[in-house]
């Protein structure tokens, strides 16, 4: 097998090896770079590069370009927030034809507009409509009786009962905010975060939040760790911090029409979800918007073949 040329990035410790697959990149043709079994071994940890998934660079559909999102156990997520901003950082700089304030970016979620900030050529924050977020069952999509938008629902998780709240921001998020201010989110996250990823409510699984909701100086502030689904819990999560905000305005707990900071061990994002006046007084929720940073750490280039794969356990 060919050596694999990757640029290692991240967004908030939510952390990637790019590649970039169109003709005349450095890694064009070389289509087993997004192969699950090649994926997985690059991203342990211990045995290979180490990352929270591969992100594939490939032609455009109608964008400048397009992105595929491999997990690091191999499965394939419709997007990723902090990764898309990694691509346009690194098809900004990288790419003379694309150097542009604003990228269009084709994922599984739909065709994305990445603005960007930089100084001196270099990238340093991108800004991400991410689109309109989905709340009916089938789209998201969860198992829901009738057909109802899943608002503070009720979900039993091994010794304890939740209740969370269902988002799609073009992948499916179970939204759960923790009213207690002491609570350890992150406890939370690796005692119930896989079981409900898995719960038969998704047939897709599900990326899984757990939110604190603060007043800050100036104004609500959210805490979060998520639990993603295909790579359990990772320092930052770009549309989990769009659906926990979406949900958090759902519930009550934020206002649509703010920026909003949300908090990960990472670092912060910051979403914004527009709205608009709909029948009975209702909100209606246009689209959402993320802002965050991105970073390139190194590159080289690695053969997949020449990585230790312990034996599997009896």
């Amino acid at each position: 097998m060919s050596s694999i040329p990757f640029v290692k990035a991240e967004g908030l410790g939510n952390d990637f090896l790019v590649v970039d697959l169109r003709p005349g990149q450095p890694a064009a043709g070389i289509p087993s770079a997004a192969d699950p079994a090649v994926v997985r071994a690059l991203c342990d940890r211990h045995f290979g590069v180490g990352g929270d998934g591969v992100l594939a660079i490939l032609p455009p559909v109608q964008g400048d370009a397009r992105m595929r999102v491999i997990n690091a156990d191999g499965s394939e997520a419709e997007m990723c927030g902090n990764g898309i901003r990694c691509v346009a950082k690194l098809l900004y700089e990288r790419d003379p034809s694309l150097h542009r304030p604003v990228l269009r970016i084709d994922t599984g979620a739909g065709l994305l507009e990445c603005r960007i900030e930089e100084r001196d050529g270099r990238v340093e924050t991108v800004a991400v409509e991410m689109g309109r977020p989905q709340l009916d069952p089938p789209q998201i999509p969860v198992a829901a009786p009738g057909g109802k938008r899943l608002v503070r629902s009720p979900l039993r998780a091994g010794d304890r009962q939740f209740n969370f709240t269902a988002v799609s921001m073009g992948n499916p998020h179970a939204v759960i905010f923790v009213d207690d201010p002491a609570a350890d989110l992150r406890a939370l996250a690796e005692a119930y975060g896989r079981g409900i990823e898995r719960d038969s409510l998704f047939p897709r699984r599900t990326n899984v939040e757990f939110a604190g909701v603060r007043q800050g100086s100036a104004g609500i502030e959210i805490n979060l760790v998520v639990w993603e689904r295909g790579c359990g819990i990772t320092l930052a999560c770009g549309t989990g911090a769009c659906a926990t905000v979406v949900a958090a305005c759902l519930e009550g707990r934020a206002a649509p029409d703010q920026e909003i900071p949300v908090h990960l061990p990472g670092g912060t994002l910051f979403i914004r979800v527009a709205s608009q006046p709909a029948s009975g007084g209702s909100a209606n929720y246009t689209g959402v918007s993320m802002r965050g940073p991105a970073r390139i750490v190194f590159e080289a280039e690695i053969d997949p073949d020449q990585i230790y794969k312990p034996a599997a356990e009896s």
